[in-house]
Parts: structure tokens; C-alpha cells; sequence
């Protein structure tokens, strides 16, 4: 059964979670705006570099950030010298890791749908003397939120599911780093089968209820397209 250490590791997911995705969509919605509207030649680039944690293996991703973020690293540096520490095998390293390796989960879905709206709302709300701003919170916003919905329930699951970069950043510290994919992992090498077997069950249940919670809304959002044809 699930003891006090599994209660934490899944305390410890939930809030990292948590965290990276409310920040994830405070930093990836102006990022995903600037992609879908932008005509510049960085656009290529910046795509390459948002969606690069797709294709990369999480091992070599958390090892470039560990290095970046130790102790000889600039960011490393830079924390030191601001009386910080360090921030690899702390929470705050961890959330900084998992916000590089969950953004595309949540640029990429807001992006589309932005770009699905086309020009045309935002050129309404203009000869309606709406300005930038104005057009972007009454406007894109409300327009896109089937995809920023789609965003946040992407980062918080793929934030959860993370092992490589978290083992790699993290290590393994009860109540600091643990999370639930390094706790299985813990029961696994100690032959715990039956503890990992309750925490499997647990996350094989929250994969399920996210992706039926994704083609429902799938689901609803075509029936409303269909509606008004």
C-alpha cells in the first residue's frame, strides 16, 4: 500500500507540477503569440530551440543543465553571487529544469490555436479602435482557449511523468527532490514490487483520466466547429 514516503513523493510531483505549469503558461503564451504572429527570420530558429526537448534524450539535456547550473556554470555563478547557492538537488532546480523540458507541451498547442484564428479577429477588433492589448485579452485569448487548456493539461502531465531530467537535476532527496517516477524507481531496486505496483496503478489512472479529459474537449470543440458550418 501507499506509506508516508509515497504520500510525499506525490505531494512533491503535484506541487512541481503545479508550479512549472502556472509559470509555464505565464512565460510560453506571449512566446507562443510572438511565434504564430511573427514574420521575422529567428522564427526557425526559436521553433527549433522551443521544440528541441522533444527530440533530445533527457539525460543529455539534464546533464548540459547541471553544468549550467553548477557551481562552475554561469547560472551557477550568478546564484552564488546573489547568496543563493547552487540549484541543482533543490526544488527550485528541479522546476527551472522542468520548465525547459515541458515547454514545447505548452507553446506548441497554444501556438496553433492562435494560428488557427488567422488575422482576420484581431483586424476586427482594430476598425473596432481596440488596441493591441485590448485585442489580445478580449480577443486571441478567449479564441484560443481550447488550446490553452490542451497546454496546461499537457505540462502538468508531462511535468509529472519526468525521470531523466529530474534524476539528473534532482537526484534523489526525500521531501526535496523525490518525485513519484524516482520513488517507483526506488521500490524497483529494492524488489518493492508491490508498493511500485500502487504508485504504477496511480500514474497508469492520472494518464488515462488526462488523455479522455484531452479528446473530450477534442470532441466538444468539433461538435461546436460542425454547429456553425
Amino acid at each position: 500500500m501507499i506509506d508516508d514516503t509515497d504520500l510525499g513523493a506525490i505531494w512533491l510531483t503535484l506541487r512541481l507540477a503545479t508550479t512549472v505549469t502556472l509559470l509555464l503558461l505565464v512565460l510560453g503564451t506571449p512566446l507562443a503569440l510572438w511565434l504564430a504572429r511573427t514574420r521575422s527570420i529567428f522564427r526557425g530558429p526559436v521553433s527549433a530551440i522551443v521544440a528541441l526537448p522533444l527530440v533530445l534524450p533527457p539525460t543529455v539535456l539534464g546533464f548540459y543543465l547541471l553544468v549550467f547550473m553548477g557551481p562552475d556554470g554561469p547560472m551557477g555563478k550568478f546564484t552564488e553571487s546573489l547568496g543563493l547557492g547552487t540549484l541543482p538537488f533543490t526544488f527550485w532546480g528541479l522546476v527551472i529544469a522542468s520548465l525547459i523540458y515541458s515547454l514545447p507541451f505548452v507553446v506548441q498547442p497554444i501556438q496553433n490555436a492562435i494560428e488557427s484564428q488567422g488575422p482576420r479577429p484581431s483586424e476586427v477588433a482594430a476598425t473596432l479602435r481596440a488596441g493591441p492589448w485590448d485585442s489580445f485579452w478580449h480577443v486571441t485569448l478567449p479564441l484560443a482557449k481550447p488550446g490553452i487548456v490542451t497546454a496546461a493539461v499537457l505540462g502538468f502531465a508531462h511535468t509529472v511523468g519526468e525521470f531523466g531530467v529530474v534524476l539528473m537535476i534532482g537526484g534523489n532527496i526525500p521531501g526535496e527532490t523525490r518525485v513519484i517516477s524516482v520513488q517507483i524507481y526506488d521500490h524497483v531496486e529494492a524488489l518493492e514490487y508491490t508498493q511500485a505496483h500502487w504508485l504504477s496503478v496511480l500514474m497508469i489512472s492520472f494518464s488515462f483520466c488526462v488523455l479522455l479529459v484531452l479528446y473530450l474537449l477534442r470532441q466538444r470543440k468539433s461538435a461546436t466547429d460542425l454547429r456553425y458550418v
